[in-house]
């Protein structure tokens, strides 16, 4: 077959494989009774809260949205003019060097042009009190993120031109199996390998909150070595939760500040519903869709290059980096919503596996009113939401712990305090 033909047949493929996990893995109806209409946010926040978290909330997503813009206009102008080509046939070296040292260079641009509004944005973060850290140990956290993105794209790029080096015709399909075994590597070592990186973890200290958590994870049926603190305190006054990793890696983490911050009762709230994730194994689940999305994506790649860049060299030569790194910006971006959309119902399952859990209504809708506070987050625009929106907003969180408060025989109203 052409190579075309291998992209097509490549992406179809991996396509069908990613519905058919999606309708089997996601919880397309994930509330009982159905998922309600979100609360007023003034039923659970006063004026002067609401006022405060959007005076810090409206500008940093135009920050957001102006950092997004001008990263991606710079991707594309590297990538989809010659000037992005012309730079990578100035490097020197066996080709694999090549491409790591255009992978690197392009990184540090992106990181650049970027750096004023991450500069603004950590500095108001400091400013309404939802960070301490210093600017040194901030440079560094950068400096470690920059680092990690140049090891994994290179990475990727490694092994798209080596394969379309060695398999002219078919490394659409022999570099989409191979990287979606590698997002499945990298997301059971990522806990033990890049985690301890950016955090360090202890094993929460013995006594009724431990004993209370391990006794959560056997009514959610979940088997538990043990639960970890992140001192993400840090770098930020904000509190979470989260799980990572799978089979023998899979661990729960709970940021240190909520374990100081939080009363019991919220603590075993936000525990279980991240014990929730672990009973369904929804890390797997996602690792299995972003593997199934990484080799559907190589199949559009090559489509698109095939379509793109004509003539002699094609995928095997380094100068395709740029437009490599522009077409994967263009359809991250453009996937999102469907990414994030699985990814609200996966949390949205997860939250009722908490209510259903504790049967505490009141201290889930505690716990994420803190969460709200701390971090001073507001009700997006219904499109920012759709388009990058992980998770269910607070309002619809709150409104969904009342509906299962009643259902419950708990019925529960979120009302300001202070």
């Amino acid at each position: 077959m052409s190579e075309r033909r291998w992209s097509l047949v490549t992406f179809l493929v991996a396509t069908i494989a990613f519905v058919l996990v999606a309708a089997w893995r996601i919880p397309w109806h994930p509330v009982p009774g159905g998922t309600p209409a979100a609360v007023p946010a003034s039923d659970v926040f006063t004026a002067a809260q609401i006022a405060r978290a959007n005076e810090y909330t409206d500008p940093a997503r135009y920050l957001g949205w102006a950092s997004l813009l001008v990263s991606l206009v710079v991707t594309l102008v590297l990538g989809l003019t010659p000037l992005g080509a012309r730079l990578a046939a100035r490097l020197r070296g066996w080709w694999w060097v090549r491409v790591l040292l255009a992978v690197a260079a392009l990184a540090l641009i992106g990181r650049l042009v970027t750096l004023p509004f991450a500069i603004i944005g950590h500095h108001r973060s400091v400013a309404f009190g939802l960070s301490d850290e210093a600017w040194g140990p901030w440079t560094v956290d950068l400096l470690k993120s920059l680092v990690l993105s140049i090891v994994i794209t290179g990475l990727l790029l490694l092994v798209l031109i080596g394969c379309a080096r060695r398999w002219p015709r078919a490394w659409p399909a022999v570099a989409g199996t191979i990287l979606g075994a590698l997002v499945m590597v990298g997301s059971f070592v990522y806990p033990v390998l890049v985690e301890p990186a950016f955090n360090h973890f202890t094993p929460l200290e013995k006594g009724p909150l431990r004993t209370q958590i391990l006794h959560l994870a056997d009514v959610e049926h979940v088997h538990l070595d043990d639960v970890l603190v992140s001192n993400a305190s840090r770098r930020t006054t904000t509190l979470n939760a989260y799980v990572s990793g799978f089979g023998s890696t899979r661990r729960v983490v709970l940021y240190d500040n909520v374990i100081h911050d939080l009363p019991r009762d919220q603590i075993l709230s936000i525990v279980a519903h991240e014990l929730g994730h672990a009973h369904h194994d929804d890390v797997l689940t996602g690792s299995i869709l972003a593997a199934l999305g990484t080799t559907l994506g190589v199949g559009l790649l090559g489509l698109a290059v095939s379509a793109v860049r004509r003539g002699p060299g094609g995928m095997r030569d380094p100068t395709v980096v740029p437009l490599v790194v522009a077409l994967v910006a263009i359809a991250t971006l453009l996937s999102s919503p469907v990414n994030n959309g699985l990814s609200r119902l996966i949390e949205t399952r997860a939250d009722v596996a908490s209510l259903e859990a504790t049967r505490d209504p009141t201290a889930f809708i505690g716990m994420q009113r803190e969460l709200d506070l701390h971090s001073l987050s507001d009700d997006p625009p219904t499109w920012s939401h759709f388009w990058f929106g992980s998770h269910p907003t607070t309002l619809q969180r709150i409104a969904i712990a009342e509906q299962l408060g009643r259902r419950m025989g708990v019925p529960q109203h979120a009302v300001p305090e202070g």
